[in-house]
């Protein structure tokens, strides 16, 4: 099987390299340019695998696919996750494109997760990975099945430990290396000054308002905040406010008590059903808002329209539109949707 590995210099893309070469298959190394930091270090560790490398500059599609849509959330007062969507659209897109073209059966990354065909259905199934703390199945929950068809996860079995501990035994510069904690287009984690310089404008000032509309004070523009945020709001009311909800059209931030952050229904768009087609009835899950959430019961009730309603059994805090709600079947992704406002 001829496989298509996904570089990045990072010890975890380095040891799946050397996994898949120990279980077998003929590895290609690849990376693809969407900054332009990137690259240097996908070679060096594809010269070190005595690898073939292909290095394919797509910024231009990166910036349109991803960055375009992470402006465009904000704008429209969500808080987006463009790791969720560059896996879909990018890493799972076009890389495994190009993967496909060039004559390989697969296109194989160092995420924690696993993908298994279930007998039964045929369906190909997204599960999480051995390592609770690292899975990263919720950042791979827009997969469909033509891409988990074609998806290798070599770490899925093994902890992070471990893998530093393969690392370190092959020598890899990487093995210690820290893992990656900001968006690769935004590292220093300023995501407002990042979008100011790229619209080159700056965002509006507005008000803050309570929930029956008073004005409370001047916000400074609304991509700054998102919703359950305490710390940063630059106003003093006397006792803790929060962001309950940001109105972009009318240039409003809603503050409230942290008890309003809580609810027991929230609603999901652009829902992908991994697991099974989109039921026709309700169905009972396990689901989480965030990524280093634990998952809490649900049951979920399909909407016109791909969407989903999951009425939780406990409230759950700060659900935030533009992230993620993926739901689970004990290890296996049922499916997932980026969490909308209200009903759609």
């Amino acid at each position: 099987m001829k496989v298509m590995a996904a570089m990045s210099g990072g010890v975890d893309s380095s040891v799946a390299v050397h996994l898949l070469q120990k279980q077998g298959f003929e590895v290609t190394g690849a990376t693809l340019c969407l900054t332009e930091q990137q690259g240097q270090g996908a070679r060096e560790a594809a010269e070190a695998f005595s690898l073939p490398f292909y290095e394919y500059d797509e910024r231009e599609a990166f910036r349109q696919l991803v960055i375009e849509a992470f402006k465009e959330s904000y704008e429209h007062g969500e808080t987006p996750n463009p790791c969720i969507i560059c896996n879909k659209l990018v890493k799972f897109g076009l890389l495994l494109d190009k993967a496909i073209e060039t004559g390989h059966d697969a296109l194989a990354t160092g995420h924690y997760a696993k993908v298994e065909k279930d007998g039964a259905t045929g369906r190909f199934l997204l599960k999480k990975a051995k390592d609770n703390t690292k899975d990263q199945t919720y950042m791979l929950c827009l997969l469909s099945q033509k891409q988990l068809a074609h998806t290798v996860f070599p770490l899925g079995d093994y902890s992070k430990k471990e893998i530093r501990e393969l690392a370190a035994e092959l020598g890899l510069a990487s093995a210690d290396s820290p893992d990656s904690q900001d968006i690769c287009f935004v590292p220093d984690g300023d995501y407002a000054g990042f979008l100011e310089s790229y619209r080159q404008a700056m965002y509006p000032p507005g008000d803050f308002v309570d929930e029956e509309g008073k004005v409370l004070g001047r916000h400074q523009g609304v991509i700054r905040y998102t919703v359950g945020q305490r710390k940063g709001l630059g106003i003093a009311l006397g006792k803790p406010v929060f962001v309950l909800a940001k109105d972009a059209p009318n240039n409003r931030v809603v503050l409230g008590e942290e008890s309003a952050l809580y609810t027991n229904r929230v609603y999901a768009k652009k829902v992908n059903w991994i697991a099974c087609d989109a039921p026709s009835g309700s169905l009972r899950v396990t689901a989480k808002t965030r990524y280093s959430q634990k998952e809490a019961e649900a049951v979920l009730h399909p909407l016109e329209g791909g969407g989903v309603l999951a009425e939780f059994t406990d409230k759950q805090r700060a659900a935030t539109p533009g992230q993620a709600m993926v739901f689970y079947d004990g290890d296996v992704v049922v499916g997932g949707g980026l969490i909308a406002e209200e009903r759609i």
